[in-house]
This record gives C-alpha cells, structure tokens and sequence, in this order.
C-alpha cells in the first residue's frame, strides 16, 4: 500500500466536470453543513469559523491545483429530515466535490447515506457515534474521536478518579445523547457499577425539577449526562439550585461557551466535568491559527480546529487525486486518505478503513473559569 506524507496543497492540475471545474477561473465547490440554527447553533458557528479560515488560507495559497475553494454554507438545525434535505441540495443542485459536515450524528448518519450514493467524500468534524463510520459507507470520514472511546474514558473517571458508589445516568434520547450515555452505561457495568438510576429528558424541556427530584430520591452521587449544552445546562443549574451536590459529568456536547448561558452563570458550571479530546488549541501546528483567531475576537473552542482540519484533509485527498480534465470522485479521495498521512492544524492525521482516525486522546477536562480564554481546561493527575 502507497503510504506518504502530504505535504502541499497545491499542484498543477486541473478539474472538469460535476462538482468540478471547467476552467482556471472556476471555483471548486465544497459544502461545510451543520446547525446554524436551532439548539446547537452555537457548534455551528464553530463549523463556520473552523471552515471558513481553512477556506481562506488555502485559497490565499493558489487553493487545489490553481482553483480557488467556494465554501456553500447549508443550514440541517441538527434535524434528520433537514439534513437529508441539504444533503440532496448539496449533491444534486450545488453539485459539490466533497462536504465537511454534519455535526449531529442523527443528521449525519442519513445525510452521509445520500453523499455515499453521489459518490461524494464526507467529513464529519463533530459526529461521535460509532455508527457513523462502521456501516460500509467507503467514502465517510471524520477528524473527530468515537463515543465508544470517550465512553471508556468517562467511565473509569467516574469509578476511579471519582469513586462513584450510586451514579444516575440521564440522556436527551438523541442519536449522540443517548448512544454516549450507553456507552458510559457499558463500561461502568464491566467495573461492577449499576446505575441507580437511567432516566431520558425530551430535548428543549427547561424545567427539570421533578427529575432533580427523582436523582435526590435515589441518594445519587454522580449525575452522567449524554447530550448538549441546551439541556446540560438546566439540569445542572437546577440541581444545584435544589441543594443537589453530586458530581456532573459529561461529554463533548457541552464543550461552548453555551453551557455557561444555558445554565445561567459560571457559578453553576464550575466544577462541572465532561470528556473531550485534548485541546486542539495546545497543539503546537494549530498555535499561530488560534492566536488569528483570537485577533479576529473569536475563541477557537470545541470543534473549530476539528473543522479546519476536515477542510484541510478534503483539500489534500482532492489535490492528489484529480488528473487534467478529470472530475472529483469521492471513492478515489476516500482510498488516498486511507493510504496517507495529512498535515493539519491539529497535527499528523492518517484514517483506518472504516474512515476513523487511527489515534484519538480522550481526557477529562473541568470548568475551572481560570482566564478568559481558559474557562475550562484538562484535569491533572490526581485532581479532583
């Protein structure tokens, strides 16, 4: 198997055909797909930014083989049916070559089915359930972790690091939500830990109490969340508004600002944990794009640079792929990211064959509120 290491995004070469360009003045399409409305809109907006400063600065750089990037901005407000819809608008009408997206698994396991029919790369920044990548789909990808690994780390934080003797488990009955919180379930019952209870909230209820009320009845001390901001939130605020002081741990999903808004002020989001990758922001290949960032008065947080990198890895596949005068083709870009190594702001990334990275490191962060741009940050060794 070829295997090298993608160095230039640039190579003289040029594109035709669907999804492709026609000339040197001709744009290369690729839609970036997400929820930039509804309850996640706050993860979308780090899919814009994440994509459209990747966007920038390979276009800045003479784009893919001569050709500039268009980026098509498409709107699934994190609902199944809406993301079908865009992805049939992105294939059919927008003709795109590749799409980075979506961020709610339970859009991008559909919307993926519709791009592996168009021969269409895709990949996810932000979908962690396993499912996405192991159904045969060749040309799905993503630059994110999988909830079966985080799931192990959340798991034996709460049994080792936190000694949990009676854990409640409550998910939002999503795709992510409650598949994450099966995970977590999974794994604490192979460390002989039975949850007392294992409870599911409707996403877009705010109040709570009665659920609260249930977790005090049981005598919980560890509350495992599976789902977003736009519950955690809530639920945590209101827990401790009723004198509820059993740890709150979580996940990915609340990793933005959003969980402070949501819950209506750091006071109740400090102490709080969640599992996430370690902070793409630390990296050092990603260190003069966050401080653009940051000069741009945007913080870089949760799956910006996880977007960056997709858009860097579409660009890569697309530029080593395309020969004169041929079009994109989504199975060729999906073997070549299975053969090579890509140099992106997060670092070196290379994929297995289902289209999963083939390293992911979990760790466990706290809401801590230390600085401005440092509201939560990796738990050390030993602490609590």
């Amino acid at each position: 198997m070829f295997s090298r290491l993608f160095v230039g995004l640039v190579c003289a070469v040029g594109i035709a055909g669907s999804g492709g360009v026609a000339s040197g003045k001709d744009k290369i399409k690729i839609g970036l797909a997400g929820p930039f409305s509804g309850f996640a809109a706050s993860f979308g907006e780090q899919l814009w930014q994440g994509g459209q400063l990747a966007v920038k600065h390979i276009n800045a750089k003479g784009g893919i083989n001569g050709h500039k990037i268009e980026l098509i901005k498409a709107d699934d407000a994190c609902e199944p049916k809406q993301a079908v819809a865009v992805a049939n608008k992105l294939t059919v009408k927008d003709k795109v070559a590749a799409v980075v997206g979506h961020f709610c698994s339970s859009s991008t396991m559909p919307a993926s089915t519709v791009y592996a029919e168009n021969n269409v790369l895709m990949i996810t920044p932000a979908s962690t359930n396993p499912k996405v990548t192991t159904r045969g789909l060749q040309t799905v990808f993503r630059t994110c972790g999988r909830d079966d690994q985080q799931g192990v780390v959340a798991a034996n934080f709460i049994t080792q690091r936190l000694k949990a003797k009676r854990i409640a488990i409550v998910h939002d009955k999503d795709t992510y939500g409650q598949g994450f919180a099966d995970e977590v379930r999974i794994n604490l019952r192979k460390a002989k830990l039975k949850e007392v209870l294992y409870e599911g909230l409707t996403r877009g209820e705010k109040d709570f109490s009665a659920l609260v009320t249930k977790i005090k009845s049981v005598k919980a001390d560890t509350v495992f969340f599976g789902g977003v901001h736009s519950e955690a939130g809530p639920l945590v605020r209101q827990m401790r508004q009723q004198g509820l002081k059993a740890h709150f741990v979580s996940g990915d999903g609340i990793v933005s600002d959003e969980m402070v808004v949501t819950a209506g002020g750091s006071k109740f989001v400090k102490g709080v944990y969640m599992t996430f990758a370690r902070d793409p922001r630390e990296q050092p290949a990603g260190k003069k794009i966050v401080a653009e960032y940051r000069k741009m008065g945007f913080e870089p947080e949760g799956y910006t640079l996880y977007t960056y990198a997709a858009v860097q890895a579409v660009a890569a596949a697309m530029a080593a792929t395309l020969g004169k005068n041929s079009r994109p083709n989504g199975m060729k870009m999906a073997k070549w990211l299975k053969s090579n190594k890509v140099n992106t702001v997060m670092g070196s990334r290379t994929w297995d064959k289902n289209g999963d990275l083939t390293t992911i490191d979990y760790v466990v962060y706290k809401w801590t509120f230390e600085s401005k741009n440092k509201k939560y940050r990796e738990l050390r060794r030993n602490e609590l």
